[in-house]
């Protein structure tokens, strides 16, 4: 079973822009900003590569090869510029170009704040970037670390793979297989994707496959530590048959079972308690309703915020970590999809710390230069090259 001891731990682990750092040295940081106009906004877009062919989960069809990616890149008159991914449509933030250019950096971005207004949200990772590049640091020395924090590191890409190719199913060895890859990648956490009952097989056989594939999982890697995500793929008493079926496997934690509510994350908690099953409950991922994950979070119902890192956006999500170490929750922004969004997260962990885990999404890339990252110990550690220490290669 998880030891809850250690997940505490890490919330004592933890630092907020201008707590630790003087208002003077904030002071400059920002009259360094402001010796930059911003320039130009550009657009283009990057291509990122899985490894491998990635299936389906509970809701969804195959998630194939990866994706292409919209970016922006802003450049300054003094030469600085920083990249980051697009968030939203690039049609609305190209009307916002206006707005920026022409502007100092420290008019749109605050190195104690973030973006000044939530206008500028389509470019807010982009502007970490370019101040990090502009003051010559990595983005978790902005948020108040000169040695970042380091967390546990997940592989976000075990999906139904068992169930593919459709017309020649791999079955379990071929999760297993996969697992074996993420393992000797470095990872020593393997998120498995369940709820095979949902939508792609019978329910009795897709929750004894889910069963299944978790034990086979756990016994074959008993050095690593095991996540579920049902991707709202149960009801409350199909998600209890699973953890009554999975015996005492540990889970490390248990990912959005069902649509949250308060009356069935209570009737949850309350027979995991009975049960002794003891795991972190992740939430805020699909549709995050503010509202409701608050009120999740008072009631000690939810132990990990996951709302997506570009989806809340890294300005809000440096606003809300503070709430998060009120209520003793933890942080782990999802990230599937893009590696890049794997690689904020780490920045955002290794500066406020209170991250439990960050997700992984195992990629190449011929447009990027990804090789600062590093993965020690089941940890990712970022570079300390400036901004988000990535580099576009054309």
């Amino acid at each position: 079973m998880l030891n809850t001891g250690v997940a505490a731990g890490v919330l004592s682990q933890t630092a907020f822009g201008g707590v630790f750092r003087g208002v003077s040295r904030a002071s400059r940081m920002q009259d360094e900003l402001a010796y930059h106009t911003i320039q130009s906004v550009t657009f283009d877009d990057v291509r990122m590569q899985y490894p491998r062919f990635v299936g389906k989960n509970a809701r969804l069809d195959v998630h194939g090869y990866g994706p292409r990616i919209g970016i922006c890149t802003i450049t300054t008159d003094k030469g600085a510029k920083g990249w980051a991914s697009l968030r939203g449509g690039r049609d609305g933030a190209q009307r916002l170009v206006p707005e920026l250019v022409g502007k100092k950096i420290s008019d749109v971005f605050h190195v104690d704040v973030g973006i000044t207004d939530d206008r500028y949200l389509p470019f807010d990772i982009a502007l970490h970037d370019l101040a990090g590049v502009a003051l010559n640091k990595p983005v978790y020395a902005l948020l108040g670390r000169e040695k970042p924090f380091t967390t546990k590191y997940y592989s976000g890409m075990i999906y139904f793979d068992d169930l593919e190719p459709s017309h020649a199913p791999g079955g379990i060895d071929k999760v297993l297989a996969n697992c074996r890859y993420d393992y000797e990648y470095g990872y020593r956490q393997f998120k498995l994707k369940i709820g095979r009952g949902h939508r792609w097989m019978a329910q009795k056989e897709g929750l004894a496959r889910d069963i299944a594939v978790t034990k086979q999982v756990a016994a074959a890697f008993p050095d690593c530590e095991i996540l579920v995500d049902g991707n709202n793929g149960f009801t409350v008493n199909e998600f209890t048959a699973y953890l009554e079926g999975i015996g005492d496997t540990p889970l490390f934690w248990i990912e959005e079972p069902f649509h949250e509510t308060i009356a069935d994350y209570r009737k949850l908690r309350d027979w995991m308690a009975k049960a002794n099953v003891q795991s972190l409950l992740a939430e805020g991922e699909a549709d995050p309703d503010p509202v409701l994950l608050d009120e999740l979070m008072q009631q000690k119902l939810m132990d990990v915020h996951i709302s997506d890192i570009e989806g809340l956006g890294f300005t809000n999500w440096r606003k809300l970590m503070p709430k998060l170490v009120q209520y003793g929750v933890q942080a782990s922004p999802h990230a599937w999809g893009s590696l890049l969004k794997t690689y904020y997260t780490a920045h955002m962990a290794g500066g406020l710390g209170n991250t439990v885990t960050i997700e992984g999404v195992t990629s190449t890339s011929d447009d990027i230069d990804l090789s600062g990252y590093t993965i020690k110990d089941g940890h990712l550690i970022p570079p300390t090259a400036p901004g988000f220490g990535l580099e576009l290669l054309r």
